[in-house]
């Protein structure tokens, strides 16, 4: 079995690159072959038989992320050879083994992998931060919706990956026709898919935010971006997308506090 595993690391993000690597080999799937697809113009990262290189230019924030679908399917014949993919954010690490049974999904599951949030694992439907604008492909309706499912982890089999993947890519490119643009960039896409593709559904400590205490057990942990210069010098945003990200922040923060998952000097974001 070959699992194809998706990352994305462009500009300032190939910081993360080697600790995401070497535990990855360490502790996830460790006795399966792995490949990693990194899409990055970094020059520091050696391709080798099982480090594939695609020469990926920054595309500005947001579309960094929100274009991720079409880098992917970019490579889709290349991609087709794997029996899973999965994707990753650049700022995760692995602290413990991850098995076959843990994270591989079944027909039942929609050969599909999605991440709970560790912000609204707890919440109510009501508090989720779906996309509520009804001219956009990632609208989800009201009476629609039981989980909510961070950007940063989803997978699958090939065949359901990829399909997804078409079908994300579509509904992006027709809301850019639209000049819409979602407020979750790629996670308010994925949200909506998976109401109606429920996919296998990790617990948050597959999640795990550094300086959080969740109650969960821990399998990986998301680097705090602020000790590597934080969210926009990674990003290289320009004010007028770093005003938006401190609002976004602001809103993560109200819903951490309601939620009691805070350290009152230490939180981090994703």
């Amino acid at each position: 079995m070959k699992i194809g595993i998706l990352y994305i690391c462009t500009g300032k993000y190939d910081v993360f690159w080697k600790g995401f690597y070497e535990s990855a080999e360490q502790y996830l799937l460790p006795n399966t072959e792995k490949h990693y697809f990194v899409f990055t113009d970094s020059k520091t990262i050696d391709e080798t038989d099982r480090i594939h290189k695609i020469f990926q230019v920054q595309l500005g924030w947001p579309k960094d992320t929100l274009m991720r679908f079409h880098l992917f399917l970019n490579k889709e014949d290349e991609l087709s050879k794997m029996d899973f993919l999965f994707f990753f954010n650049a700022n995760y690490t692995f602290v413990k083994t991850i098995n076959e049974d843990e994270i591989l999904p079944t027909e039942n599951e929609h050969f599909l992998v999605g991440q709970i949030h560790p912000v609204a694992y707890h919440l109510q439907r009501k508090d989720f931060n779906y996309e509520t604008n009804p001219n956009s492909t990632a609208y989800i309706p009201i009476d629609k919706g039981k989980h909510y499912f961070a950007g940063g982890l989803i997978g699958g089999n090939t065949f359901a990956f990829l399909k997804m993947c078409q079908n994300l890519k579509q509904n992006i490119d027709k809301d850019f026709e639209n000049n819409v643009i979602a407020k979750w960039h790629d996670e308010s896409h994925i949200n909506a898919y998976f109401v109606t593709h429920e996919p296998k559904k990790l617990h948050p400590g597959f999640c795990y935010p550094q300086g959080w205490y969740l109650p969960f057990v821990q399998k990986t942990l998301l680097l705090d971006k602020n000790k590597f210069g934080g969210h926009a010098f990674l990003r290289g945003e320009n004010k007028q997308s770093s005003f938006q990200f401190i609002h976004a922040k602001l809103f993560y923060l109200k819903l951490i506090v309601r939620a009691g998952l805070y350290k009152i000097f230490g939180y981090s974001f994703i």
